[in-house]
């Protein structure tokens, strides 16, 4: 369970990772805002059933008046603020020379400036309370190369090093940073980018060792694990694999499969 009282902000919370993570937190017993684009209606219903007090805002993360009207609202409901989750995230898929730079700059904006505005906004109030946490849901291609995926792979390997950088600034004052790191989830964004003909089901299912996409399941119960400091009070500056094993193989694909 979340400690008594304890207050999560969830972004990308309409669909996806983001809204299964608020309805696991909301069954721990967090308080909750949640913020999207578009008004997360159903994600807010979902997880006022679960009988834990909720409202969400729609903005843009990387709008500086967005995220400060946010944290405002925050700390004027619930008066503190425990969990950030900055899951808000878009995904580019285009070779490096064909990428404009006003698609490079919003892929950057929403993926790294956007946690990082947040985890200012809000990690104030955690540094005045002397305790919080934050979680950023990067990706694997935080971690590795993945071709035509340039501006996306620099805002996830930026995010991971925001990460690193805030848990060494912030630790020794009660706020721990960390970050999960997932490979293909099923999700819109998975069929989206799937629609384009840039990879299929079994590209990523034959990468895997576990021999499967990750779920938002998968996430979600790694994301409550590094929110929670009974659980992971001591955990600080990771940069969590949810891969089932992706990132530690360094096999090609025959051998993957005869091993299954």
């Amino acid at each position: 369970m979340g400690p008594t009282g304890a207050v999560a902000v969830v972004t990308g919370a309409a669909r996806g990772i983001g809204r299964r993570v608020a309805e696991v937190l909301a069954d721990e017993g967090y308080a909750l805002a949640l913020t999207d684009l578009r008004e997360p209606t159903e994600a807010l219903e979902a997880v006022r059933q679960r009988g834990v007090e909720a409202f969400a805002v729609t903005g843009d993360v990387a709008a500086d008046a967005d995220v400060a009207a946010l944290a405002g609202r925050v700390v004027e409901r619930f008066g503190r603020v425990d969990v950030l989750i900055n899951n808000a995230g878009i995904s580019l898929l285009e070779p490096a020379e064909d990428t404009v730079p006003d698609r490079w700059r919003r892929v950057l904006e929403v993926n790294l400036t956007g946690p990082f505005l947040l985890c200012q906004a809000l990690g104030r109030a955690m540094l005045r309370a002397g305790s919080g946490s934050i979680v950023n849901v990067a990706s694997i291609a935080g971690l590795q190369g993945i071709a035509d995926r340039a501006a996306y792979n620099a805002s996830k390997h930026g995010l991971v090093g925001l990460t690193r950088t805030l848990a060494a600034e912030w630790g020794g004052r009660g706020v721990r940073v960390n970050a999960v790191c997932p490979s293909w989830v099923k999700t819109e964004m998975d069929v989206a980018d799937q629609a384009s003909g840039a990879y299929t089901d079994s590209d990523i299912v034959e990468q895997v060792p576990m021999g499967r996409f990750a779920s938002p399941d998968d996430i979600a119960a790694a994301v409550a694990f590094l929110a929670d400091p009974a659980r992971s009070g001591f955990v600080n500056g990771v940069a969590l694999p949810v891969d089932g094993g992706w990132t530690a193989d360094g096999g090609w694909t025959a051998l993957r499969l005869r091993k299954r």
